[in-house]
């Protein structure tokens, strides 16, 4: 009966996961052109939470194979606030030369609500369409940029599109979203 109990669960629960996986950075690493933050497997979807305290932060992919690339920002949307900060992206090669951005200060970010976590995003530019890669990009070394004019406040970067999610992911992601609405959805945060 516990196995049929398990089983139940395990389905309802996976059908319920259809969203980036959360990803909390703060307090890991500086984050820095020196010292990235690493993004591993870029096609499986991702929603990296950070938070910019002075300096721009840096992600870098490294990948043996081509594979399909997908980047957007967005930022937590609170309702006693309206959008406070936008937030831009450069792809860099692996010598740091700009291939492609975007500018997240001459665009038209708009609300969305993510079924999944029951939040309110403000939605910002993305290479890719629809929140999916619309591009591959060749096996090598990537870096993604992120800055804005004061290189302040929280934004969430999503990468991949592949969801997937194992039975680990499934138990720790109550524990990461819960964290995640405490630091991120601060009503006085604004």
């Amino acid at each position: 009966m516990k196995q049929a109990v398990f089983a139940l669960a395990t389905l309802f629960f996976a059908t319920q996961a259809q969203a980036h996986s959360p990803v909390l950075t703060n307090g890991t690493a500086a984050m820095s052109k020196a010292n990235p933050y690493e993004i591993e497997d870029p096609e499986h979807s991702k929603a990296i939470f950070s938070t910019l305290t002075s300096e721009a932060h840096y992600y870098r992919i490294t990948s043996d194979v081509s594979f399909e690339f997908y980047v957007g920002i967005t930022a937590p949307k609170n309702e006693s606030c309206g959008l406070s900060r936008s937030f831009s992206f450069d792809v860099l090669n692996e010598n740091f030369e700009k291939l492609d951005g975007r500018d997240g200060h001459n665009f038209d970010w708009w609300a969305w609500y993510e079924e999944w976590g029951k939040k309110w995003y403000w939605v910002g530019p993305e290479i890719g369409k629809d929140f999916k890669a619309d591009r591959i990009y060749e096996a090598g070394t990537y870096y993604i940029k992120v800055f804005n004019e004061e290189n302040v406040g929280k934004y969430v970067l999503a990468v991949g599109d592949i969801e997937r999610f194992g039975l680990r992911d499934i138990f720790t992601m109550r524990k990461k979203v819960k964290e995640i609405n405490a630091e991120y959805w601060d009503e006085s945060d604004c």
